[in-house]
């Protein structure tokens, strides 16, 4: 089995229905080309001059075929590091990350096809070929979208047309060796193309991991008959389930690795914000809107424009992040640590302000480059929601089956409607009509428990330039915003929405200045482990929820809130007990300290005697 990444979806529950897209348009098999970085940084060795090299190797050893295997791997690997160290010195020197992992990427679809040639060439040549005797070598899961990082596993599939052959079974493995003794750590499957159809349908992580298949050498008619009866007889038709297992995957996952995008040691691929979140949206995208690039789902009318510039930003600056983190550790570590933190800032280029350290500058762009994945992870599963028809969630995310509802304007307030349970705007003058309406709209959702609608959180990102010192004086607006933050209702909610679209920092510049900001310390806090701004939110939830006579729930990241009848019944409500439990020096109830430190595996602090 390939050891295809278990993924994210976004963060919205998922439960397919029968209505999800069975018409869709077939997926176009002449792929965009991706764009590269400059070929005069990007490429890392020089393919025809290695090729002619392993020629004169195959020559000089000639009959002796564990002497060709050998000069081979030690070629390829002097060939490999050589690369990897141009790669390196080209991330130093300004490479975009996503250009980095690109040319890693291709360095290895070069040595793959190398050894191929070899193997199929030299080795195990086969003068007069049966049909049977073919192979195509295909790159699957992560390395499949054309993007690598130096310590990432290689998936690979040797795709035959019928069963297994000697020649097909000694080319693999002379490639698999090469691999092995060069170092390298190979996910691989040799299959017919019958059998990925096969396990496609019985695995979703097969089927992920096939999604991304790309080819790197040998038969290219075989590929495409081979995509032709992927996207036929596994993709169509199943959308619905394909997306609600995605979401699945990622509630477990972050469950595994952390529910907040603020921690202070983030997991740059599997946490929340990471990249994990921008391979949802390359999934979901071949998936359901049956396009190859996330740049087509412009087209499709899910991304404008910008927020496609703003995807592609992201990307960049992950990527950067996880190969410099790769090369410095010499692994493939994927969590900054505090040990690496302060190196990484220097190695991306960032500098001490007056006030603040290069590291907490690096880390606060970290943590609002995650914010800013969120929104994007967001509005796809908002859209899916919308068009097909699943039934919206409350901010409290009790999720409840309901029927389409037709829009309906909310009583009192004509410039927001109703739209499957969702509060959105009648009109896109809606904000420029009225500024206030900036802060309404949240009101709105607030009183009646509403989420937003994908249309209205846009139009209120797009808007933040009517927020002025005019608004900030004004008094009604002054009187929403209080209501807000003193609601009984779900306040943290409400507000986490109004710091991800921008009109918290906006509306109160002395929050705005503090967003995503945290303060370098390498011994872990033993206040929870994650940026300020997150902090304040959940204190003002707590608030709201002793005033309605609610004990504190663990999930309040989640949104999770528990009615006063139903809180005996909720496993992640802290016991009374507990609530009134011993507190440390701090303040702060032992029960919680105890869990901040577990999330951070640091040993627990025991309380000094006397």
């Amino acid at each position: 089995m390939f050891n295809a990444p278990h993924d994210e979806a976004p963060t919205i529950g998922y439960s397919g229905t029968d209505d999800f897209p069975l018409v869709l348009p077939p997926m176009s098999r002449a792929p965009k080309k991706r764009s590269r970085a400059k070929p005069g940084k990007a490429d890392l060795i020089n393919v025809a001059k290695l090729r002619t090299e392993l020629a004169g190797l195959s020559a000089a050893h000639e009959g002796r075929t564990a002497d060709i295997r050998a000069a081979l791997t030690q070629r390829l690997k002097a060939v490999m590091n050589e690369g990897r160290e141009r790669a390196e010195q080209n991330l130093l020197g300004g490479l975009p990350g996503r250009g980095c992992a690109e040319a890693l990427s291709r360095l290895m679809d070069s040595i793959i096809t190398l050894a191929y040639e070899v193997a199929a060439e030299q080795l195990y040549r086969s003068d007069n070929p049966s049909s049977s005797e073919r192979m195509s070598v295909i790159a699957v899961g992560g390395y499949g979208r054309g993007l690598l990082a130096p310590g990432s596993d290689i998936d690979l599939l040797f795709l035959l047309p019928y069963k297994q052959t000697a020649w097909g079974e000694s080319v693999a493995e002379a490639i698999l060796y090469a691999l092995w003794d060069m170092g390298l750590k190979v996910g691989h499957a040799t299959r017919s193309v019958d059998e990925c159809i096969r396990q496609g349908r019985a695995d979703m992580t097969i089927r992920t991991a096939l999604l991304e298949a790309r080819r790197i050498v040998g038969d290219e008619e075989l590929f495409e008959d081979f995509q032709k009866r992927f996207d036929k007889e596994v993709v169509q038709g199943t959308a619905a389930e394909f997306v609600a297992a995605k979401l699945a995957e990622r509630d477990d996952r972050h469950k595994r690795v952390g529910q907040s995008r603020y921690l202070v040691e983030p997991n740059v691929k599997d946490g929340k914000g990471g990249l994990r979140d921008l391979h949802t949206l390359n999934w979901i995208g071949k998936y359901v809107y049956r396009v190859r690039d996330v740049e087509e789902l412009v087209g499709k009318g899910l991304f404008t424009k910008a927020e496609r510039a703003l995807f592609r930003r992201c990307a960049d600056f992950l990527w950067a992040v996880r190969c410099h983190l790769h090369f410095l550790t010499g692994r493939a570590e994927e969590r900054l640590s505090f040990e690496v933190q302060e190196e990484m800032a220097r190695r991306l280029g960032y500098t001490d302000h007056p006030g603040q350290r290069d590291v907490e500058r690096f880390m606060k762009h970290y943590f609002l480059v995650a914010k800013d994945v969120g929104d994007l992870t967001g509005i796809v599963c908002a859209e899916l929601e919308e068009i097909h028809v699943k039934s919206a969630p409350a901010l409290t995310r009790v999720i409840s089956r309901f029927a389409r509802r037709k829009k309906r304007p909310v009583k009192d307030y004509p410039d927001f409607v109703i739209d499957n349970e969702r509060v959105n705007v009648a009109n896109d003058k809606v904000f420029q009509k009225n500024p206030i309406n900036l802060l309404r709209m949240f009101h709105i959702a607030d009183q009646q428990d509403l989420d937003f609608h994908p249309d209205a959180l846009r139009l209120a990102r797009n808007s933040l330039k009517l927020i002025d010192s005019d608004l900030r004086a004004d008094e009604d607006a002054n009187k929403l915003f209080r209501e807000i933050v003193s609601s009984k209702h779900a306040p943290e909610i409400v507000l986490r929405k109004m710091n991800e679209t921008g009109v918290l920092g906006r509306f109160v510049p002395e929050f705005g200045n503090v967003v995503a900001m945290m303060q370098f310390n390498p011994v872990p806090p033993l206040y929870g482990g994650r940026a300020s701004d997150p902090l304040h939110r959940r204190a003002l939830g707590d608030r709201a929820r002793r005033q309605s006579g609610i004990r504190a729930c663990q999930r309040v990241d989640e949104g999770h809130r528990q009615s006063r009848a139903s809180v005996s019944r909720c496993s992640c409500t802290t016991s009374p007990r507990a609530a009134r439990g011993s507190f440390d020096r701090r303040g702060k109830g032992r029960a919680q300290v105890l869990s901040a430190h577990r999330s951070q595996r640091r040993p627990i602090p025991r309380p000094s005697p006397g």
